[in-house]
């Protein structure tokens, strides 16, 4: 809890709030359409495989996500201590793990999988996004730690499995 609120301070500087409230609400979905949306505009039909790999491996990540929320209904930090006051509003009720986190990891790893270019830009927004659920006071590092091990998980064994073989046949 010490680092919960060690983090926290961050959002009482101003510019700081406002960068880690823009990245979570980027990272609630928005940040991962416009760049499907983007793949599809600027790379066309060379995309498709990435986009349609990007959405699947979104939806089971909902899933598995929403499945270990509902049944391990870890309170919020700002919920075990409300001292510690959330920056922005939570999109649901329990903390573990952090959604935004896998997401963010999942995504980054196969958009770079399929465009290394993304790299540079996508990893530091992926690492922001992780950072601000922390900082705003909505999720204990555990949370975006498990988080950004089921994303790296889900993204790689969907690189790696057969399944991936469906992807590249969809392009």
């Amino acid at each position: 809890m010490e680092l919960c609120f060690a983090l926290a301070r961050l959002q009482h500087l101003r510019l700081s709030k406002l960068l880690f409230v823009t990245v979570s609400r980027l990272g609630d979905g928005v940040l991962w359409y416009a760049l499907m949306a983007a793949l599809l505009i600027v790379q066309g039909g060379a995309a498709i495989p990435a986009v349609v790999h990007m959405a699947a491996t979104g939806v089971v990540g909902l899933l598995l996500y929403k499945l270990i929320k509902s049944s391990t209904r870890r309170l919020r930090p700002c919920e075990s201590d409300p001292q510690l006051v959330p920056a922005t509003p939570a999109l649901d009720r329990y903390s573990f793990p952090s959604g935004h986190t896998l997401h963010a990891v999942a995504f980054t790893m196969l958009a770079t999988a399929y465009f290394p270019a993304l790299t540079l830009w996508l990893v530091p927004v992926a690492i922001l996004i992780a950072a601000s659920r922390v900082v705003l006071g909505l999720h204990y590092p555990t949370d975006v730690a498990a988080g950004a091990a089921m994303g790296g998980a889900l993204a790689y064994a969907s690189l790696t499995s057969p399944i991936a073989a469906l992807f590249a046949l969809v392009g």
